[in-house]
Parts: C-alpha cells; sequence; structure tokens
C-alpha cells in the first residue's frame, strides 16, 4: 500500500508574548518574527489540524488520512479508544521569556467544561540559556484558602517550586500541576490533543495593544492539585540504539534513542508511533522510502508499519505511541 510511509507535517507556527527565535535560530525552522512561541508538530485541534508535506499524501490533512487509512494509521485499539481523533498534540515550544502560571484539568473536568480531552504532558528540554528555571507545583503542601490568599495579595510565586534546568532534562506534567516554562528555554512536548489551560498568574503582562491576558481563577480552584509532589522529574538511562524508557501512562509512552550507526528498529505495537528528532539528523526508511529528520522535526509512522531501519552517526530521538 503505497500511503505506508514516514509521514512528515507543515509546521503550525504560533505566535506568543513570551516567545522568540530559537525555532528558526537554533531548530531552522522557517518561522518569521520576534515572538514565535510554538511550532505545532502534529496536531488535530479543531482549526489547526496538520497538512501532510511529503510523499504520495502531501496536501492532505491529517483528518482525511485517518480518514483514508483508519487502523492502518492509528492502530485498532487506539481507534477503539479514541475514534477517528488524533490522541496526541507534539509541539516545539521557544520561551525567550517565562509563560504563564498555568495548570491543566483532567480528562473529566475538561470533558464536562470543554468537551475536550485533558492535558496531561511533558517536557524534554533540548536547549537552556544558563540559570533559565521552571517551575513545576509547589514547594509544600497547600490549602485552597492559603492558596487563594496568595493570589489575591500577587504572593503566589512564594509558594512555588522551582527547578534549574539543562539539556536533556524531561519532566512529566500531569493534570492539576501547577507550571511554567521559564525564560531561556528550548523544548520538545508531547500532550494529549488539548488546548485547554487555565492560567492564574501572567507577572501582570501587557500584549502589544496594552491588554492583559485572560486569567482563569475560577475554573482553576477546582483543577488545582494543592499537594506538593516530587513525581515531575522524569530519570531515563542513554544506553545507544535500544529505546530507553521515559514515561510511560495513559496517553502515551516515551522512549529515548541514541542512534549511532544503523538500527532495524520492530514496532511490536498495535499503535502509529511518533519520532521526534532532538539532537543531530536521522534518516528513516520503510522499505524503499527514506526521510530524512532533522532536529527538531517530527515524523509519524502508520500503526501498519512493523518495522523500521534508523541510521545517523549520532542522532537522539524520541519515540513515542499509545
Amino acid at each position: 500500500m503505497n500511503t505506508l510511509y514516514p509521514i512528515k507535517f507543515t509546521p503550525i507556527f504560533k505566535e506568543r508574548l513570551w516567545g522568540g527565535t530559537k525555532l528558526k535560530d537554533v531548530l531552522e525552522k522557517d518561522s518569521e518574527g520576534d515572538l514565535i512561541g510554538e511550532s505545532w508538530e502534529l496536531s488535530d485541534v479543531e482549526g489547526d489540524v496538520s497538512v501532510i508535506s511529503n510523499g504520495s499524501m502531501a496536501g492532505k490533512t491529517l483528518t482525511e488520512a485517518i480518514e483514508m487509512m483508519g487502523t492502518d494509521l492509528l492502530g485498532r485499539s487506539v481507534m477503539d479508544r479514541f475514534g477517528k481523533k488524533f490522541p496526541i498534540l507534539i509541539k516545539f515550544i521557544d520561551a525567550k521569556q517565562d509563560l504563564s502560571i498555568q495548570l491543566h484539568p483532567n480528562d473529566k473536568l475538561a470533558q464536562q467544561r470543554h468537551n475536550s480531552f485533558g492535558k496531561t504532558e511533558m517536557w524534554h528540554v533540548m536547549q537552556a540559556d544558563p540559570g533559565s528555571r521552571l517551575i513545576v507545583g509547589f514547594n509544600k503542601d497547600v490549602e485552597k484558602d492559603e492558596y487563594v490568599k496568595h493570589l489575591e495579595e500577587n504572593t503566589l510565586l512564594e509558594l512555588l517550586n522551582y527547578e534549574e534546568v539543562d539539556t536533556g532534562d524531561t519532566f512529566f506534567i500531569n493534570t492539576g500541576k501547577i507550571h511554567a516554562i521559564g525564560a531561556g528555554i528550548l523544548l520538545a512536548e508531547i500532550q494529549q490533543t488539548s488546548d485547554v489551560t487555565y492560567r492564574v498568574y501572567d507577572f501582570n503582562r501587557r500584549d502589544k495593544e496594552g491588554n492583559t491576558r485572560e486569567l482563569h481563577t475560577e475554573l482553576a480552584l477546582d483543577a488545582i492539585d494543592y499537594e506538593a509532589k516530587a513525581d515531575f522529574k522524569v530519570h531515563y538511562t542513554k544506553e545507544k540504539n535500544v529505546p530507553n524508557d521515559m514515561v510511560s501512562c495513559p496517553y502515551f509512552t516515551t522512549s529515548y534513542i541514541d542512534v549511532s550507526g544503523e538500527l532495524e528498529h520492530q514496532l511490536d505495537r498495535d499503535s502509529f508511533t511518533i519520532y521526534m528528532c532532538v539532537d543531530g539528523e536521522v534518516e528513516i526508511s520503510v522499505g524503499d522510502f527514506k526521510e530524512i529528520v532533522k532536529k527538531g522535526q517530527t515524523v509519524l509512522i502508520p500503526a501498519a508499519i512493523a518495522e523500521v531501519n534508523l541510521k545517523a552517526d549520532n542522532a537522539k530521538i524520541l519515540e513515542v505511541y499509545i
């Protein structure tokens, strides 16, 4: 079947108040502007559906590809669970400034309020300026009334947990966990297909029209996990030419592969597979079809493909599936 090949997509660039130029300068993306904060690599979010850029399906949307290929693309178990909705959203994020302090609702709340999936996510740091930090969770257990008091008194930052980061650091963000990407960080993000965010603090910033951004104070109160849990830092090995386990949760499984030389890789799963190249470049072959995936690029392997050949001098990739 000629549609079974590694599929690439045209990135969808998002201008953000906190964005910068690393997507262009570091990842060599064709993004214009000084405030490009996000590159949506693989998206089935309504209004932002990815378009295929290579092979026989070039020009078709992800939605059209799913209609054409069904279980050959998604996998039977994935389709049984999610229907024809692609369940993962893949991004690269450049934070020139601190992002807002935010959190995401779980599946139940997101379904009730927004007819959406929740938003469990993970971050893999690709580059960080010296001293760059993330906010992940609280620095102690917090009562709801205490949180509200600090919010009202503009002292919320006193309650938050800061983590200094470096290249390769990886974080898993449960729904309900308060968090923010700090200035100077370029990262790969893997998340459920959802664009539901509750913003609770934004440093009183204003956009170019002089407006402050909307806060979601009341919506957030029942969505926040107020416990201080050290469950966010991902520890993983970096053995060459094998998948090194990083994250496994109901919404996605992610492994780290350091490709050096040539690797025949079996995809023994009833799911699509996504490869995000986070360093170097890798040649991915399926039969006679070859695709070069460079740092900052993403490729989707249909579920019906049982084996890929990975070839690189020295490339680091994230492997993602359900």
